[in-house]
């Protein structure tokens, strides 16, 4: 499977897609600044690095990951990942129960196709998928306020 476009810097390739969990093979490809603090609200994560050097903060906790190294996140926890060193980090990333994380990524992966999304296209992907994903910084009110403006957007795009 061709491998799914998170971020500019990070992709994830499906390994594993069921109900009840959603393994994939994440790569960060560039060290990167810390992205935002985030949160899944009925989900448990689990990290496992293969490669690199993975910057975490979990609950205001910071730690580097090394190969071999693995990390729990529960579920409402607020955190962050991204690579910090000078090579790669490649890791496994277990998503529990999976919900709608697969669908999350594919949607994520159509609005960065041509670069980063515009803010009301994030916004409107924000909204639609706060079930899997949700910064933990930003006030859900704001991002309900630009939604329409991405959902108008997207729709002019798909003309």
């Amino acid at each position: 499977m061709t491998p799914l476009k998170l971020t500019p810097h990070e992709t994830v390739e499906i390994l594993e897609e069921t109900p009840d969990l959603l393994l994939v093979e994440v790569t960060y490809h560039e060290p990167g600044k810390p992205p935002p603090k985030h949160l899944h609200p009925s989900q448990d994560e689990h990290f496992s690095v293969l490669d690199g050097r993975l910057s975490t903060n979990v609950a205001g906790k910071e730690r580097v990951l090394e190969p071999g190294d693995t990390l729990d996140v529960p579920r409402g926890t607020a955190h962050q990942m991204w690579n910090a060193g000078p090579d790669p980090v490649r890791a496994h990333w277990t998503t529990k129960p999976a919900g709608r994380t697969g669908e999350w990524f594919r949607a994520l992966d159509r609005v960065n196709e041509g670069g980063p999304a515009p803010l009301p296209v994030m916004a409107a992907l924000l909204t639609e998928y706060d079930d899997v994903f949700r910064l933990s910084t930003v006030p859900p009110l704001l991002l309900k306020g630009l939604a329409p403006l991405g959902r108008k957007a997207a729709r002019d795009a798909n003309r």
